[in-house]
């Protein structure tokens, strides 16, 4: 009359509140448990990506994606390598560059910083920090007037504006009648940005290419040149290439030289996190072989009477699989489609919670992102619900394998 008749049955002990109750009660919360482990794992993993991103955004959107120096920190010739390197295939934006450490003083405060020297008309070629001005403009570094674009961080810790003075000290000293002394030159300030990482915010600054070269006495030489690339994860590749066409006289380094280890970290932390995250579903197959356990032995005499109307073992063990197939693929299913939409929506929840609880859970004083990020990833989704369904599948077996194993005769001695 039914067909299949294992599947009528299967989802009618689903629902049966006739005997036990707290049969049902397991049940509902093993489903329960693997829909919220499910949209917590997709919603985690979501803002784990977002915040990846974020700062993925940050550093690579201002450093560049490969670089090319002299062994010896100096770059003779350099336009003329500067026009070779932009013809390569991938390399999109090319521009020269002097890097060196120095210490920015104004008054009694004190700060050292890495200071770039840069040509403020390729420079938004391979980076955004251009786009990332409070103040200023880096159109207002001009030759010979010796201007300094400042992180916010270190204008904050030296407490100057734009149109204030800061006095250069390099390393290097020159011989004085009056003795050895420290090269110095005053700076003004014409610019302040603001990227929101502490490594460039609070420990960078940019000057004119040319008094860069003058201030460090590098000539007609700069440091190297940056490259950016149309896909900044084949740098590493295209470095390698670029290394063995330029030969051992250049040292090329790309960002995941320079960067990698950070975001090797953030990978395997959020690998960790996925493991740590999926033990709660886990938990809730747990909860799930042991309510069909609990309902094998319930249902041990309507088993034993099927058994006498002639289904086999097989058909017996398909009617507990597919009840417990049911509890995992509806709190997979609802768990996917809460842990998308919170996902899709963090950016309103979060604000509505901290308004109503009077909190902020990241503040802008204490974090560089103080927003929460969401990037949901739909394969990320795919293989969580995959692995959800295949998980709960599995957790039916021994159960209903136990069920299958059931005699009539010994079930129905004492009935």
């Amino acid at each position: 009359m039914f067909t299949p008749l294992e599947l009528f049955i299967g989802q009618r002990y689903t629902h049966s509140r006739r005997r036990n109750r707290f049969i049902s009660f397991i049940s509902f919360a093993s489903m329960l448990g693997i829909l919220l482990g499910v949209m917590v794992l997709i919603t985690v993993l979501s803002i784990m990506n977002g915040f990846e991103k974020e700062l993925r955004d940050k550093i690579l959107g201002v450093v560049s994606h490969v670089t090319v120096s002299g062994t010896n920190g100096q770059l003779s010739d350099w336009t003329a390598k500067l026009d070779g390197l932009q013809a390569e295939k991938h390399v999109i934006g090319a521009a020269p560059y002097v890097q060196k450490q120095v210490m920015l003083t104004n008054g009694n405060l004190m700060r050292g910083v890495v200071l770039q020297g840069i040509d403020p008309a390729r420079q938004s070629q391979v980076s955004d920090v251009n786009f990332k001005m409070l103040e200023g403009n880096f159109s207002n570094l001009k030759p010979r007037e010796y201007g300094i674009v400042l992180g916010v961080e270190v204008a904050a810790n030296l407490g100057v504006i734009p149109g204030d003075k800061v006095t250069v000290i390099v390393p290097q000293v020159q011989v004085t009648p009056a003795g050895i002394l420290p090269r110095l030159k005053r700076f003004t300030v014409v610019g302040i940005y603001q990227i929101g990482h502490p490594e460039y915010d609070g420990m960078t600054g940019f000057i004119e290419l040319s008094d860069a070269s003058r201030l460090f006495r590098l000539g007609e030489n700069v440091g190297g040149i940056r490259l950016k690339l149309d896909d900044m994860f084949a740098a590493p590749a295209i470095g390698h290439d670029l290394q063995t066409k330029l030969g051992k006289d250049f040292e090329v380094v790309d960002w995941s030289q320079e960067h990698g280890s950070f975001f090797r970290a953030v990978k395997t932390e959020r690998i960790v996190m996925t493991l740590i995250l999926f033990l709660v579903v886990c938990v809730a197959l747990f909860n799930l072989v042991a309510s069909l356990m609990m309902a094998v032995n319930d249902k041990e005499s309507d088993i034993a009477i099927l058994r006498t109307f002639g289904m086999s073992g097989k058909r017996i063990m398909r009617i507990f699989m597919i009840q417990g197939s049911i509890i995992g693929v509806f709190g997979t299913l609802v768990g996917i489609g809460l842990g998308v939409w919170l996902s899709l929506n963090i950016h309103t929840v979060i604000p509505f919670l901290e308004n109503t609880f009077g909190f902020k859970i990241f503040s802008s004083d204490v974090f560089y992102i103080s927003e929460i990020p969401s990037d949901l990833r739909w394969e990320n989704v795919m293989w969580i619900g995959i692995a959800s369904l295949v998980a709960a599948v599995l957790a039916t077996v021994y159960p209903a394998w136990r069920a299958s194993q059931i005699q009539p005769a010994e079930s129905l001695r004492y009935e």
